[in-house]
């Protein structure tokens, strides 16, 4: 009796594999719209419908499947037209990376009316990271956002998404939406010790499982050290990392990797790998680690490798004052001085980790190697890797396909040296895909910080000084150490005026899960610090906190300073910091719903500054030409995963070439499309590469109209680009038919657009909550939210917005209960979704966004960054307003409803006794 199952109408009849589930069934069979997150149930990414009822394939045995009807995303749409909930999610752009919402449309398609009234438990199976879950609200209900392109007007107005219609069908290409023939699946072998030297390791019984083709250890990796993340500049990072090593320093990392014909095959070799260790002492306290005696994390020369004091486990430190704290707290009237501490948090993207690699032939018969990876730094992995395996540029291309969810994470390579190695020696097709745990245990987290704040205030309500003391825990390798620890005191000292400043900032190693790049790049941490002090200054002097914010903040054309004084390429060219505060005090006035009775109330703001770009560089190039077609071709080197960089950069050359979206067509992500790109990160995907489309684009404009007007014998001011032609005075010349032109002439009608990423402006966000507190147990509800954004000139609101509302969903998430837990020997013991606990449907209020008006003299078209500063100020603003309410400052994150509880009632005991 054959297995009888039919996927969306087509009938299937290979049996399924001994314990297979209809997740890895389906997505075998091509239907890869079909997405892993999460391997447990807990995201709903792979929702599908069987027999009309929606399940997580990742649960269902696809045995259970025989004989039944399967639906997945993309067979929702019949006779060629969209399902009513396709559409209605296009309409209201109710996605941004996208990897969620094929789980979304499947649930939504099965909700009755019933259900549909409840959208909180209806939801309660599926998981967003980027949207906030306002914009999912808005596409169920029928919100309709999108706007219809018109010739030119491009930027400014509400342009949808262009993967848009391939998201909703299911249709848009992950990393591993694709199908390589001959493909081999590799699993890790990791370490069960937090410190410990290998002193021998045997492979042969792993080499014996069937299938197995090879077994990396540390006798096969380069001798070469690097650093895993990925910045313009190399050196800014330590090299402390080999690919393999025969010195562990955390729990889960790498000793080994198979290589086998299945998944299976090679989890049972990696049991099979016999390993044997010296165990060594282990410190996984940062303060502990800095002192004298302590289990040293890297034994290297402190020149070569680029870190600070191995002796002491510092990787980068940085000390700096302008003027005399000493003098300025003598000087203070009042003095507020208390220790911050924040957690781990991982990053969570639904998609996770991975890399595809394998041979192609280029144009000129010659072979390299390619690699499909989920990353936001395809040109700078490509560098890494032919500095690691010694091989020329032109032999490695690296290329992202859409990326499912990045937030810094991705600003690594963690899989793709590995991956390499493997098919170099293999010369076969070769892929690794991180699981959920491995995400928690094999990749990086956010860096947890302990901030020291000392800051004094005279009875005026002006700043005389503040003091800074920042130790940031970056685990066992210093990938992004001492640059996250840089930026964490940068902006967050130079919003604020103060003539005496002075930061102690120390990056630490320790022997625990490496942190790395993560939304803030450290600012988050220190703000929480520095706005939850300024409230208590505020306190002190009986002044309203945002009345003293606007005392010192920094204004207009005042020099930034820092602890390393100025730095020279940051300036304010557009200054919204005070009518963000101005929204804020609107927002104050205006009622909000009752509190339950009994509860507590109260309110609280805080503000940050962030600069639109990193230091030191950040280049972006790109390249338009017209198509025979009379269409255009814009490549840009930068990744799209929910950033929408895709959108704004079509509407940037809309505009310039007086056209529709709809008539350019982008290439993006892939070393073969530009000279360089820098990645997508640190904001940088319209501030920079959007400036090299504009430049591209506006010299490509020049370029048609000056062959235009010697094609028509007319004056070059006479001629104009219109939707798809040039227009000059009375004629009229399709742009196929320039091209054509062009072509006969032997030249080719295309630009290119280049922008270093300096010099760089600071945007500005303030947040604002009012919440309630039940006394009784801790809960916390948010009565309002209002989040006000110096965007500059917004580019598309609806986009932004998007951007705003997923970076407070995000930061929430952090404030509430999020924490990467480890236990007393460094081993991470969240897992799993369903032990992390990532912000749900329900759990995340409506904030209100609000873009304040200002023209960016540096930004493309007067635009400013706006990816990563939402994070920013919502864990201070969150605990102002719970010290508003309870009368308790809260000095650690996260904020969960035990912790608060129990401060409640140990106030209450202390009061009663």
């Amino acid at each position: 009796m054959s297995f009888g199952i039919h996927v969306n109408e087509r009938p299937f009849d290979a049996e399924p594999r001994p314990g297979q589930c209809l997740r890895t069934y389906l997505r075998e069979r091509g239907w890869f719209g079909v997405k892993k997150g999460c391997d447990a149930g807990d995201c709903g990414a792979c929702t599908v419908h069987v027999d009309g009822r929606p399940v997580h394939s990742c649960l269902f045995p696809a045995l259970r499947a025989a004989g039944r009807s399967v639906t997945t995303v993309e067979g929702l749409a019949t006779d060629g037209e969209l399902h009513p909930v396709q559409q209605k999610f296009l309409d209201a752009q109710g996605f941004q990376c996208g990897f969620c919402t094929a789980g979304y449309l499947m649930t939504t398609a099965a909700l009755d009316d019933e259900q549909l009234g409840d959208l909180p438990r209806a939801f309660k199976g599926n998981l967003c990271r980027c949207t906030g879950y306002r914009a999912i609200e808005d596409a169920v209900r029928g919100v309709k956002h999108v706007e219809a392109p018109c010739a030119g007007a491009a930027v400014g107005r509400n342009l949808p998404a262009p993967a848009g219609p391939q998201v909703v069908t299911g249709t848009a290409r992950y990393t591993f939406d694709i199908d390589v023939p001959g493909l081999l699946h590799m699993k890790l072998l990791r370490s069960p010790h937090p410190h410990a030297r290998i002193t021998a390791i045997d492979t042969a019984a792993a080499l014996r499982v069937p299938g197995v083709h090879l077994v990396l250890t540390h006798h096969d990796a380069p001798e070469r050290h690097y650093s895993s993340a990925r910045h313009e500049h190399p050196t800014e990072d330590p090299d402390d990392t080999r690919l393999l090593d025969d010195t562990v320093r955390y729990v889960g990392q790498r000793v080994a990797a198979v290589v086998a014909d299945s998944e299976a095959a090679a989890e049972e070799a990696c049991r099979r790998v016999e390993v044997t260790y010296e165990v060594l002492p282990a410190v996984l306290d940062p303060e502990e680690a800095m002192l004298p005696g302590a289990p040293v994390v890297h034994a290297k020369d402190a020149g070569t490798a680029r870190i600070s004091r191995p002796q002491d486990n510092v990787v980068g430190e940085v000390h700096g004052e302008t003027g005399s704290v000493e003098e300025g707290f003598a000087e203070a009237d009042v003095v507020y001085e208390e220790t911050f501490r924040t957690q781990r948090v991982q990053h969570a993207s639904l998609e996770t980790h991975g890399a595809v690699a394998w041979f192609e032939e280029t144009d000129e018969g010659a072979e390299r190697i390619v690699v499909r990876s989920s990353t936001q730094t395809p040109f700078l992995t490509r560098r890494a890797l032919c500095a690691l395996f010694d091989l020329p540029m032109e032999q490695v291309r690296v290329l992202a396909g859409r990326v499912g969810g990045g937030f810094g994470g991705k600003q690594e390579m963690i899989v793709e040296d590995i991956v390499v190695l493997a098919a170099l020696r293999l010369h076969r097709p070769v892929k690794l895909e991180y699981t959920r745990a491995e995400q928690f245990y094999g990749a990086t987290t956010r860096h947890p910080f302990t901030v020291r704040v000392k800051a004094g205030a005279r009875k005026n309500g002006t700043l005389t000084a503040i003091q800074l003391r920042v130790v940031s825990n970056t685990g066992a390798y210093g990938n992004h150490g001492p640059a996250v620890m840089f930026h964490s005191v940068g902006e967050s000292l130079a919003v604020y005026r103060a003539p005496h400043k002075k930061a102690d900032g120390y990056s630490v190693y320790t022997h625990a899960v490496p942190a790395g790049a993560f939304r803030g790049y450290g600012l988050g941490q220190v703000v929480f610090a520095m706005e939850s002090v300024m409230d208590e200054l505020a306190w002190m002097l009986g002044m309203d906190p945002l009345a003293f914010r606007e005392r010192n903040i920094i204004g207009p054309g005042e020099a930034m300073t820092g602890p390393g004084g100025e730095e020279e390429d940051l300036h304010i060219a557009s200054y919204g910091l005070d009518q963000c505060l101005a929204v804020v005090r609107d927002a104050r006035r205006e009622s909000a719903q009752p509190a339950p009775p009994g509860w507590l109330v109260g309110e609280g703001t805080a503000l940050s500054m962030i600069a639109t770009g990193p230091p030191g560089g950040h280049i972006a190039d790109a390249r338009i030409g017209l198509r025979a077609d009379g269409t255009y071709d814009l490549a840009v080197g930068t990744a799209e995963f929910g950033n929408g960089t895709t959108t704004v950069h079509r509407q940037i050359a809309a505009g310039e070439l007086a056209t529709t979206v709809d008539r350019i067509t982008v290439r993006q992500s892939d070393t073969d499309v530009v000279k360089h790109d820098t990645g997508a990160f640190g904001s940088t995907g319209t501030v920079v590469a959007g400036k090299a489309t504009l430049r591209a684009s506006q010299a490509l404009a020049e370029r048609i109209l000056d062959f235009a007007s010697g094609h028509l014998g007319a004056a070059r001011e006479e001629c104009r680009l219109v939707e798809d032609a040039v227009e000059c005075r009375h004629q009229r010349v399709p742009l196929k038919e320039l091209y054509a032109a062009a072509r006969t002439a032997g030249q080719e009608l295309a630009a290119d657009g280049h922008f270093g990423g300096t010099p760089r402006s600071v945007a500005f966000n303030a947040q604002w909550f009012r919440l309630a507190v039940d006394p009784g147990t801790g809960e916390i509800r948010v009565l309002r939210s209002v989040h006000a954004a110096d965007a500059g000139k917004v580019m598309n609101p609806m986009q932004c917005r998007g951007q705003i509302e997923g970076g407070i969903a995000q930061a929430l998430g952090a404030t509430l209960f999020e924490n990467v837990r480890l236990n007393d020997r460094g081993e991470v013991t969240t897992t799993a979704f369903r032990q992390y606990r990532l912000p749900q449907y329900a759990d995340i209020p409506r904030t209100e966004v609000h873009f304040v008006e200002t023209s960016d003299a540096i930004g493309p078209l007067g635009a400013k960054s706006m990816s990563e500063s939402p994070f920013n100020p919502v864990a201070p603003a969150f605990a102002n307003a719970l010290r508003d309410a309870t009368g308790i400052r809260f000095t650690e994150l996260p904020l969960t409803r035990d912790r608060v509880w129990l401060a409640l009632d140990r106030r209450a005991g202390t009061a009663a006794g």
